[in-house]
């Protein structure tokens, strides 16, 4: 009778904890603001698994784009429609991800906010 009631429990375990690949992702906030990104650089680990969460703290529209960050990537949870995560005035949105290694610039598409600073890097080691 013990040993049935030690592997139900064992066999109950293994679907409490999931699988040991299974992490629970690390977090990055991501200011978006007239005209720039805190911060500039942002640093992940290749393979681990992240929530970026882009926070606009401005009175209006940008986006972040980083078209071959977002490609290379394997998205969990969100979305990033052409590479693009788009955000209205003091809009906040998150996506998980696992990063694949490399640099990957990144960018405000709206008119001539780049031009204004809104740039940025994606460094995956």
């Amino acid at each position: 009778m013990h040993k049935l009631s030690f592997a139900c429990v064992a066999l109950a375990g293994l679907f409490v904890t999931g699988p040991a690949s299974a992490q629970k992702p690390d977090a990055q906030t991501i200011s978006v603001y007239s005209y720039g990104f805190t911060p500039k650089l942002i640093h992940l680990v290749a393979g681990r698994p992240v929530t970026l969460t882009f926070v606009n703290t401005s009175g209006s529209g940008h986006d972040f784009t980083a078209k071959e960050f977002f490609a290379a990537s394997r998205i969990t949870a969100g979305a990033a429609p052409k590479g693009e995560i788009d955000l209205k005035h003091g809009e906040t949105k998150s996506i998980t991800l696992v990063p694949v290694a490399g640099k990957y610039p990144t960018h405000c598409s709206h008119f001539l906010h780049a031009s204004f600073g809104m740039t940025g890097v994606i460094a995956v080691n």
